[in-house]
């Protein structure tokens, strides 16, 4: 059975969850679901918009790839510091080290588990289809005039012809927009980057306003068959990142309340829907997105807003490492792969992650099938000896392996608002995944709460479903406890519900739960008033709003 319909009542969960959207954006991917629902769509957070053709700049098919930083010679000197220490640790060869008689001389371990899962991740993708057929149009009156001319039709038997053609999609959504070939007039754009809104010098805040409220409004109406004209008997609770300021949540609630026309909507933060998703009252929750990983402490339900800390790496950045490995290692087939430019590309590496990544001592390897995409043609497939399989993963813990891309902080102009971005949300530390924990915990201050809060650590994410994972997590968070400080065990929790869509159970629990509902900004409020500092009522549900007085809404 369910965990959370052994706390939370069937009948509750299908009568007060049966018009409760809950949505839960991120980086690399929006779930969105009912919260009757066992588990959201997952969706890649993300919209090819059609381009038309244009001298003044060359055609760009992601939005983001003139922004990516190259990897230095400094970066690359310590990414390869950083393997050889992880080597070090695993007891596998350094990265240049010459291995006699090639790799499987060598004791290895082969990652042949879960094969009928990994045979399916493994088909190849497939292009998308970008075209639509329209039919029974009236054809455009010069052609009309063309063939009257060319058939001398009479006066009296005049029909107009009808015509079927086919039409570029204006936009396609989700993991289709990702299987577009870049030989279409499409371009890619991720509107949320790094944990925020992803605006800059070609990407401006009404575009990305404009991108998440077309997807959104299209996985309402495609994926839970909600039309425009039905919205009003809906509410929506949005579960926002620990990264989202207060200026972003204010455009999320625009967007929900005003464009996709909710009857009201409220607002909670990720960390604190996580421990409600499995059950707890108190934990460390760590979550590692796919592009950045935030760690925050809860405690009786409140969540800490001193503990929060942000690193700005995820599951992306790990399987693009994962890519480097294999290249340097000279594993990879000598096909053209590009994560950054080619977003089917990191499709295929998510997958290969997913599949075959985890952690423990001594060579992984494992046999899997590498997939190339050229430029429209077939997609190739070819079987491919995948080697040091467990050296990726371990760059959440040495983050100078995975040399994360470097984005600019938007437009000077965003912060010139009333509300400005709270510099804390864009204070992003340098620090390695094991001391970020240990920093969080022992910033509350009171030696009984950090003995529970080490004891009470929670793994959220796709990423914390990679096996080996959590005893690696523990073993860490011990060492990098300064020796000063009396704690002595540390514990990863089991999670109780799937890591990937913990945050969004818990954010159904919280809807179903609150059925006084006092806390909720209604549609009518919203667009009459909107956010004003120092009204009478305000949201007490996420922790920007406890820790200080702003986003008060007029009543």
């Amino acid at each position: 059975m369910d965990y959370s319909k052994s706390v939370i009542p069937s009948h509750l969960l299908a009568d007060r969850g049966s018009n409760l959207v809950v949505i839960n954006p991120g980086s690399g991917n929006v779930r969105i679901g009912l919260a009757q629902q066992d588990a959201p769509f997952s969706i890649p957070h993300c919209i090819a918009r059609r381009t038309t053709g244009s001298n003044q700049s060359p055609r760009r098919n992601v939005q983001d790839q003139m922004l990516n930083s190259q990897v230095t010679t400094s970066q690359h000197a310590e990414r390869e510091k950083a393997y050889d220490i992880i080597a070090s640790l695993l007891k596998i060869p350094f990265l240049d080290e010459e291995v006699v008689n090639n790799s499987y001389s060598r004791k290895t371990g082969r990652v042949d588990v879960l094969s009928q899962q990994n045979s399916k991740k493994e088909s190849a993708l497939t292009w998308t289809d970008v075209s639509q057929q329209i039919t029974d149009l009236p054809l455009p009156e010069s052609s009309l005039e063309k063939n009257e001319l060319l058939e001398g039709s009479d006066e009296g038997e005049k029909q107009q012809p009808q015509s079927s053609e086919c039409r570029y999609r204006e936009f396609v959504c989700g993991e289709e927009a990702m299987r577009i070939s870049p030989t279409e007039p499409y371009c890619l754009r991720r509107p949320i980057r790094r944990g925020h809104f992803n605006i800059s010098q070609h990407y401006s805040m009404q575009q990305v306003v404009e991108d998440i409220e077309a997807i959104w409004d299209w996985i309402l109406i495609e994926k839970l068959h909600i039309p425009h004209s039905e919205r009003n008997m809906y509410c929506a609770l949005i579960v926002v990142p620990e990264t989202f300021d207060n200026r972003e949540i204010k455009e999320i609630l625009s967007i929900v309340l005003r464009d996709l026309r909710f009857s009201s909507a409220v607002v909670h933060q990720e960390g604190l829907a996580a421990v409600f998703g499995n059950g707890l009252s108190t934990a460390c929750v760590v979550n590692i997105g796919a592009q950045v990983t935030s760690v925050i402490c809860v405690e009786d339900g409140v969540a800490l807003p001193h503990t929060q800390i942000t690193l700005r790496f995820g599951g992306e950045d790990v399987s693009r490492c994962l890519l480097w490995t294999q290249r340097h290692h000279q594993t990879w087939p000598p096909v053209r792969t590009d994560a950054l430019t080619k977003p089917i590309d990191l499709l295929m590496l998510n997958r290969l992650k997913e599949s075959y990544c985890q952690i423990y001592e001594g060579e992984v390897e494992a046999v899997g099938v590498v997939h190339s995409y050229e430029d429209g043609l077939p997609p190739g497939s070819h079987k491919t000896r995948l080697t040091a399989l467990n050296v990726a993963p371990m760059g959440l813990f040495y983050p100078t392996l995975l040399v994360p891309d470097v984005y600019p902080p938007p437009p000077r102009s965003w912060f010139k608002d009333y509300e400005d971005m709270l510099e804390d949300t864009w204070h992003i530390s340098d620090g390695s995944y094991p001391e970020a924990i240990s920093k969080s915990i022992l910033s509350t201050g009171r030696i009984d709460l950090q003995r529970k809060l080490f004891c009470s650590m929670q793994l959220i994410g796709g990423v914390a479903l990679t096996t080996g994972l959590i005893s690696a997590v523990e073993e860490r968070v011990l060492h990098a406890i300064p020796s000063n400080e009396a704690i002595d065990t540390v514990e990863v929790l089991q999670s109780r519900t799937n890591p990937s869509f913990v945050a969004w159970r818990g954010g159904a629990i919280l809807g179903v739960i609150d059925f006084v509902r006092d806390a909720w900004i209604h549609r009518e409020d919203w667009i009459q008033n909107g956010i004003h500092i120092g009204g009478v009522r305000k949201y007490k549900d996420s922790y920007y709003l406890q820790a200080q007085p702003m986003c008060y809404i007029n009543s």
